[in-house]
């Protein structure tokens, strides 16, 4: 099953160049990173936007395509190893592809095709009309056309923009379901807030899910990761979720990887998702789902838990009981800009991890900061936070808030003080790109990592 997404940004980018007023075609070329395990979801690095006076015809009904925009696409999508998207607008609102498109696409996209390095890239044409929908197809190598079936925009809201939006399903109801069914979620971290986040989507009946984590089972863990016996003590924290949902919902289709997020064959599964959920508890794990953001344009929901303790006269109390949800999305502001990620705290888990007994207090002071504790009764913390991350997700995908969803950016909630507190980070935070955008499994994955696969294919 083919799938577009593209960044709000860029679909908002590409709409007015489609449509500046004149009743007339214009064209733009999308270079897409190819992602997924199957290389059929094309996520949009970049935009050429064809200038208007370039167009030898220009009409209602006809636009051509200049040989030196084809030229620059080819160049393009083989830096990033990815395919080419034309897209033209249909001011009248003819949504579908017209014989002239059809004759346009023989000739460019056999050019297209004749060019690009890799023979099997994905080239593909679509329509736009004017109230934003788009139509696109991919071409075989022997130039069949094939429906791109799911077309998302991804920004503070994730939207069908192959569909209008009166025609999304309601939030909670049926339609909702048969919706997720079609989806495919990513959790990294299958522990405390993970295992929940895991269950929940099962539940819920999110049609793949992909399952992350390198940890076993320890008698520790039994009093917050759902569904862990003692007969599992040793066994992968993956294998223990993915049983469990395929006892009440054998339908769902599972992947499980017992390895840290940074192995390759767990980011090109990972590249294929919707939506991402982080429930990591280092840094560095934060800091390569932060990157798959951006390079995959996959949004991602950020789940973080702590009890904050203090002393006082040698006496320790709870300071605080609180969560953090922070929803991220492609071309807004990264972990990085919020602060939940920096230099120096990746450099002092490098340190701790060549330090053991530093590193095992680190990991025993998880949850209660200060107190040294590796069996904390947290799992209702957990619960309240796994559940506020998952139905944000649901937030964006159909719309249920009586407000926009650019207020909340990050969500920070307190049980000491009953407080829950909204913000809208994308002002405070930068927005700069980086440098992967859209780049998809372009090696090395996300920019930086040498795998010995990388090596391999180096050789």
């Amino acid at each position: 099953m083919a799938r577009l997404v593209i960044s709000e940004a860029d679909y908002t980018r590409l709409f007015c160049h489609l449509f500046p007023g004149d009743g007339k075609e214009a064209a733009a070329i999308l270079i897409c990173g190819a992602t997924g395990a199957a290389r059929d979801r094309l996520c949009v690095s970049s935009l050429i936007e064809v200038p208007y006076d370039d167009c030898s015809v220009r009409t209602a009904t006809h636009v051509t395509w200049p040989g030196d925009y084809l030229d620059r696409a080819v160049t393009e999508m083989d830096v990033i190893d990815g395919g080419v998207i034309l897209i033209h607008s249909h001011p009248g609102g003819y949504f579908d592809f017209s014989s002239i498109d059809d004759a346009s696409d023989a000739l460019t996209v056999s050019c297209l095709q004749a060019g690009a390095r890799n023979p099997a890239a994905p080239i593909g044409s679509a329509v736009m009309v004017p109230d934003g929908r788009i139509k696109a197809r991919l071409y075989t190598q022997t130039r069949a056309p094939i429906d791109i079936s799911q077309l998302t925009a991804v920004g503070h809201d994730i939207r069908d923009i192959g569909k209008q939006l009166d025609e999304r399903p309601l939030a909670f109801s049926e339609a909702m379901t048969a919706d997720l069914a079609t989806k495919t979620a990513c959790v990294v971290g299958i522990s405390g807030t993970g295992s929940i986040v895991a269950e929940l989507l099962g539940r819920l009946g999110v049609g793949r899910l992909v399952l992350v984590d390198f940890d076993r089972v320890e008698e520790k863990n039994l009093n917050r990761i759902l569904y862990a016996t003692p007969k599992d003590i040793g066994r992968f924290k993956t294998h223990v979720l993915r049983d469990a949902i395929k006892a009440h919902h054998p339908g769902v289709d599972i992947e499980t990887f017992e390895t840290p997020i940074s192995d390759a064959k767990a980011l090109i599964s990972l590249s294929g998702s919707d939506i991402l959920f982080s429930c990591v508890d280092s840094m560095e794990g934060r800091y390569h789902c932060d990157l798959a953001v951006q390079t995959f344009i996959c949004p991602m929901i950020d789940i973080g838990v702590v009890i904050p303790t203090r002393t006082l006269e040698d006496k320790v109390s709870v300071a605080d009981v609180c969560g953090r949800i922070d929803y991220v999305f492609p071309g807004g502001s990264t972990l990085w800009d919020r602060r939940e990620i920096t230099g120096a705290g990746l450099t002092a888990e490098y340190i701790r991890r060549n330090d053991p007994d530093a590193y095992a207090r680190q990991v025993a002071e998880g949850y209660l900061k200060g107190v040294p504790d590796e069996a904390p009764s947290v799992i209702s913390l957990n619960m309240r936070a796994a559940s506020a991350g998952v139905n944000e997700w649901l937030a964006r995908l159909y719309g249920f808030r009586h407000d926009t969803n650019d207020n909340y950016a990050r969500c920070h909630f307190s049980l000491a003080s009953g407080e829950e507190e909204f913000v809208d980070v994308e002002t405070a935070a930068g927005r700069a790109r980086v440098p992967t955008f859209g780049h998809g499994l372009k090696r090395p994955l996300l920019g930086l990592l040498a795998t010995s696969e990388d090596k391999r294919r180096a050789a």
